[in-house]
């Protein structure tokens, strides 16, 4: 179970635990998503790893409020609210979308705060400075947009199917699809925190050499990882993800004092 933190609509936790957390990761989610999709990651990860899922407006409890279309605005309105939350370690992990808010709440850190992340792991997303290679789908007919949804594979068919449940999950779809799709890379310092960069390999949107061009965007470790899947890898593959995760955070110097409980939890 998630609860959502006192005063905040953008931050949803698994229930209080009894240890004091080592490191938060926070998670972004999908085009569409919410921060429910990261709530089993709780009971899969290490007590010593909070979880805090990043509801954005539009979705879920959020429903009610118009989602954001712009990143750069996006970015400037979550950014301040999340650095109380960084007083101790931080990680990133996003998906898709998810992974280019990622980025770039990394690089506000570093340049307002002069802080990053000990870990920013991006999934299912090319590297931020390379060009699209399909058409914008954001303002595309319905019946096309359906269509485009439908052989990404991460919308439910019966979703797809239901004309009423539909038009109600239209409005936040095409407006994450814009914010990716109006995104334009701006060239900034490069970032000294690890990255590592996850893919799914029979994905036909974000190819093998995209995930690796993540590797222009730090001066620490680099890693890839792929997996057997489509674009939506993450659904079928969330334990060895989070498993992953556990043992690059657990590797980290910056996360030193936790190490140790960390792969005591992991074995």
């Amino acid at each position: 179970m998630l609860y959502q933190r006192k005063s905040n609509p953008w931050i949803f936790s698994p229930q209080k635990r009894t240890l004091a957390p080592h490191l938060r990761l926070f998670c972004l989610p999908y085009a569409g998503g919410g921060a429910s999709i990261y709530h089993p990651w709780s009971s899969d990860l290490a007590p010593a790893i909070e979880v805090c899922a990043i509801q954005l407006p539009g979705r879920e409890n959020r429903f009610s409020e118009l989602p954001y279309t712009n990143l750069t605005q996006l970015i400037e309105t979550l950014a301040p609210i999340l650095m109380p939350y960084l007083d101790i370690p931080f990680a990133f992990f996003g998906h898709s979308m998810g992974a280019l808010i990622s980025f770039e709440l990394a690089r506000y850190f570093q340049r307002e705060a002069g802080i990053e992340p000990v870990y920013l792991f991006v999934s299912g997303h090319r590297a931020p400075h390379l060009a699209r290679t399909h058409r914008p789908l954001h303002a595309l007919p319905t019946a096309d947009f359906i269509q485009e949804l439908r052989q990404l594979n991460g919308t439910p068919e019966a979703v797809l199917q239901n004309d009423s449940l539909f038009e109600l999950l239209l409005p936040v779809l095409r407006a994450d699809f814009e914010l990716c799709e109006t995104y334009t890379y701006g060239a900034q310092n490069t970032l000294s925190c690890p990255i590592l960069a996850i893919g799914g390999l029979q994905d036909s949107d974000i190819s093998c050499d995209a995930i690796e061009g993540w590797r222009e965007h730090t001066e620490g470790q680099f890693g890839r990882r792929f997996f057997p899947g489509d674009h939506f890898f993450l659904n079928q593959h969330r334990y060895y993800i989070t498993r992953l995760i556990m043992h690059k955070v657990s590797q980290n110097t910056v996360c030193s004092q936790s190490c140790n409980q960390l792969r005591e939890r992991v074995s």
